[in-house]
């Protein structure tokens, strides 16, 4: 297998397990608070930038069968994009250390907190301060409190083997 057959079927298996996980998890991975336990990966790309098209078709994949249509397609997918390109460069920017990996955790917190909580309440007309919090507490529990812990015990035991297989 050629290097870029590897790299399309590793982006492929990736999109395959973020959209699974949240579809799976549906009652929990869709609404003002959502807990999409499959964003605890947009961590990934704290190991290289390899990660972030694969989690953005995920996202896109997941979107698209989700029930807020055309808006959280876009919008949705972009907020995944930014969100695992500003983790990605977090961990360019600063060594890796606990505090790096806390704040490049709050990235996707943030702008989903922006962009969904902004989606929700143009095409769901929910209070925009509400929906921003919303959405924000649901991505900072599920990535920065139990994600950051996950990825940490993760990174320590199989640190060199993600490295490798991705």
């Amino acid at each position: 297998m050629t290097k870029t057959t590897k790299s399309i079927v590793k982006t492929a298996v990736l999109a395959a397990v973020y959209a699974t996980l949240t579809l799976a998890l549906a009652p929990i991975s869709y609404g003002a608070i959502q807990f999409r336990i499959s964003e605890i990966m947009v961590l990934l790309p704290f190991l290289g930038k390899e990660y972030i098209l694969g989690l953005t078709l995920g996202c896109f994949l997941a979107n698209v069968i989700g029930p807020y249509g055309v808006p959280d397609i876009i919008l949705g997918t972009l907020a995944t994009l930014i969100s695992t390109y500003l983790v990605y460069l977090t961990s360019k920017i600063m060594k890796y250390s606990i505090l790096s990996l806390i704040i490049a955790s709050l990235w996707p917190a943030l702008i989903n907190a922006i962009i969904i909580g902004g989606m929700l309440n143009v095409f769901m007309g929910m209070p925009l301060i509400l929906s921003m919090i919303q959405v924000g507490f649901g991505e900072f529990v599920v990535i920065s409190i139990v994600g950051v812990p996950l990825f940490k015990i993760f990174y320590n035991k199989y640190g060199n083997l993600v490295k490798d297989v991705f």
